[in-house]
C-alpha cells in the first residue's frame, strides 16, 4: 500500500490544481504566444493513450472513447451510468479493464449486484500516468450529447473553463487520498488482527474492528496469515503435553495406523503428519492454508517421507482431495476455551466430505470444563484497581474490562469448586449446529470465600478402537500448555459457603461479526454477564 500511495502522489502533483495561482493569465493578450505553446505542450503530452481493449495508440481520450465505441462496441459513458460508477469506481474501473483484459462484451453485458472492480487492488494504475484516469466520469456524463470533443484542452477554452477542469482535478485527488486512507488503515486493522493472533498475550485485548469485521474473507486471510509466522508453531511444538500425546497415540497404536490414508487437516510444520507414517500409514494428505506448509515440505523431505506424504495448500473447504476417502483424519485443531478460531468447523467438513464409512476422527472426545475461583487479590489488580487510580477515579472502565476474557494460567490453589464438565463433543457425530450450545451447570463449592471469577478448560480423548487410550488436559491442576486457561473474571463477585451448590446457565456462541471469535454468556443467581474472546 506504500507503493501505491506513492503514485498516487506523483499523479496529484503532477496535476494541474497543484497551484491554480502559477497558472498562466489567459486573459492577458500579450502571454496569448506562451499559452498556445503551452496547450501545444499539453496535447502532445496527453497523445499516445492505448486503448482499453487492444493495443492501438490513439491521440486523446475523445478519439479513445470513441474507437472504444466503434471498435468493441464498448460505450463507457453507458456502463458508467448504469453502475452508478463515482470518481473513485472510476478509477477502479480503468484498472480493472486493462489489467484483467476483460472481454468488451463481458463489460457490457455485466448484470446489477456486485462490480468485478470493487477490490481496492484496482487502484493501482496498471498504465503510470494514464490519461483516462485523469478524467472525470461526471465530466463524461454530462457531455455525451454535446460529444466528447469538449475534453480535449483548446485555446479557445475560457480561463473559467481551466480553472474548473482544475477544481474538479482536485477534488478527484482528494477523495482518491481519502479512499488510499481508508484502505491503509484496513490493512493496519488486519495486521493487529494477525498479531493478536500470533501474541499470546497475557490478556487477549478487545478492539473494534469496524469494516474489518464485515469482511470475513480478509479475516481468514489473515487468520491464516499468522500461521505462516514461525513463531507460533514453535510455541505449539515445544508444548510437550500437547505434542507427545499425539505422538504418543499414534506410537502405541500401530493397529489403527497400518496401510491407512489419513488425512491432517491444518497441518503446519507436518508433525502430526509425520507421526502417522512412522506408525505405519500408507498415506497420509497434509493440508494448509498459511505459507508454513512450504516448511512442511522441506521438513519432511529432510527426514525421507516425501514417498509417504502429499501436502496440499489450500482451505480444506475449497481444495480437491486425490483420494475419494480417507480412512482417519487427525487435527490439532483446539483454540482457547476449546472452540476459539472455530477450527473444528473445518475438520467437521473435511469428515463430511471425505471421511469412509469406519473410518475416525482423532482426537475424537473432548470436554469443555468449569470451576469457581476465590482470589481476591487478582480481582483487586484486574477489577478494583479502576475503582481508584492515582487518586481518580476510572469505575467506567470496568464496563470494558470485565467483559474482555482472560486467558492465562490459573493458581490451582485459588480453586473454590469442584470441576463441572458443561459439554462433550464427539467429534465423529457432532454437527457443525452443536458447536454453538446453552449448558445449565453446577458448582460444588469447597470453601467459604468471595468467588471472584470462573475458569474454564478442556480435556481431550483418543479413545475409539485404541488398545492404549490417551488422553491430555488443559486444566489448572496439571501440567500448563500453551492453551493456559480462560478466565472469566467477576466485576462483583459472590459470597459462597463450603458445600453450597452454585447453579448458572452458560450460553456459547459464535461472534456474527467475527465468527473465529466466541461470545460467552453465563446467567448466574441474578446476573447476566457476557464476554468476549478474541
Amino acid at each position: 500500500m506504500g507503493k501505491q500511495g506513492t503514485i498516487m502522489a506523483e499523479c496529484t502533483d503532477t496535476h494541474p490544481s497543484a497551484g491554480v495561482e502559477d497558472m498562466p493569465d489567459l486573459s492577458d493578450a500579450d502571454d496569448s504566444g506562451d499559452d498556445e505553446e503551452q496547450w501545444q505542450w499539453m496535447e502532445e503530452d496527453s497523445q499516445h493513450i492505448t486503448c482499453l481493449f487492444c493495443d492501438k495508440l490513439l491521440n486523446s481520450v475523445t478519439e479513445t472513447l470513441q474507437h472504444c465505441t466503434v471498435e468493441h462496441h464498448v460505450n463507457l459513458v453507458d456502463v458508467i451510468n448504469k453502475h452508478n460508477v463515482d470518481d473513485y469506481s472510476y478509477i477502479k474501473l480503468i484498472n480493472f479493464i486493462r489489467s484483467t483484459k476483460c472481454e468488451p462484451s463481458h463489460l457490457m453485458g455485466l448484470p446489477d449486484g456486485p462490480l468485478p472492480w470493487e477490490s481496492e487492488d484496482f487502484l493501482r494504475p496498471v498504465i503510470q500516468d494514464d490519461p483516462l484516469l485523469q478524467t472525470d466520469p461526471e465530466e463524461l456524463c454530462g457531455q455525451q450529447g454535446a460529444g466528447l470533443s469538449t475534453f480535449e484542452p483548446s485555446g479557445a477554452q475560457s480561463h473559467h473553463a481551466i480553472l474548473q477542469r482544475a477544481t474538479a482535478a482536485e477534488e478527484r485527488a482528494r477523495i482518491s487520498e481519502e479512499a488510499l486512507a481508508r484502505a491503509m488503515e484496513d490493512m493496519h486493522k488486519l495486521k493487529l488482527l494477525a498479531q493478536g493472533l500470533v501474541l499470546n498475550a497475557e490478556t487477549r485485548r478487545t478492539a473494534n474492528m469496524g469494516s474489518i469485521a464485515e469482511l470475513q474473507d480478509d479475516e481468514d486471510e489473515a487468520y491464516f496469515s499468522s500461521y505462516g509466522h514461525y513463531g507460533i508453531h514453535e510455541e505449539m511444538l515445544k508444548d510437550k503435553v500437547r505434542t507427545e500425546t499425539y505422538r504418543d497415540f499414534m506410537y502405541s497404536n500401530p493397529d489403527v495406523f497400518r496401510d491407512k490414508v489419513v488425512l491432517d487437516v491444518g497441518c503446519g510444520t507436518g508433525i502430526l503428519s509425520m507421526f502417522a507414517a512412522k506408525a505405519g500409514a500408507k498415506k497420509v494428505i497434509a493440508v494448509d492454508q498459511s505459507e508454513i506448509i512450504y516448511q512442511a515440505m522441506d521438513i519432511v523431505r529432510s527426514n525421507q517421507l516425501e514417498d509417504k506424504i502429499t501436502f496440499l495448500k489450500g482451505r480444506i473447504e475449497d481444495i480437491c482431495l486425490p483420494v475419494e476417502k480417507v480412512d482417519i483424519i487427525i487435527s490439532e485443531w483446539m483454540g482457547y476455551f476449546l472452540l476459539f478460531e472455530s477450527m473444528l468447523d473445518s475438520v467437521l467438513v473435511a469428515r463430511d466430505l471425505y471421511l469412509a464409512d469406519g473410518g475416525s476422527v482423532f482426537p475424537d472426545l473432548c470436554n469443555i470444563s468449569m470451576a469457581a475461583i476465590g482470589d481476591k487479590q487478582k480481582h483487586q489488580e484486574r477489577i478494583a484497581f479502576w475503582d481508584d487510580v492515582y487518586g481518580f477515579n476510572m469505575a467506567c472502565m470496568k464496563k470494558a474490562v470485565v467483559p474482555e476474557a482472560v486467558v492465562e494460567v490459573v493458581n490451582a490453589d485459588t480453586l473454590i469448586s469442584e470441576p463441572t464438565v458443561i459439554q462433550t463433543i464427539d467429534c465423529n457425530r457432532v454437527s457443525l449446529s452443536e458447536l454453538e450450545f446453552v449448558s445449565d451447570f453446577c458448582l460444588k463449592i469447597t470453601n467459604t470465600t468471595d468467588c471472584t471469577a470462573i475458569v474454564g478448560y478442556f480435556d481431550i480423548f483418543f479413545d475409539k478402537g485404541c488398545c492404549n487410550k490417551v488422553m491430555f488436559s488443559t486444566g489448572p491442576q496439571v501440567t500448563k500448555t500453551h492453551w493456559k486457561q480462560t478466565v472469566f473474571l467477576l466485576e462483583r463477585p459472590i459470597p459462597v459457603q463450603a458445600g453450597e451448590e452454585l447453579q448458572g446457565k452458560i450460553t456459547v456462541r459464535k461472534n456474527k461479526k467475527d465468527p473465529r471469535s466466541l461470545l460467552v454468556t453465563f446467567d448466574l443467581r441474578d446476573r447476566k454477564l457476557t464476554y468476549n474472546l478474541q
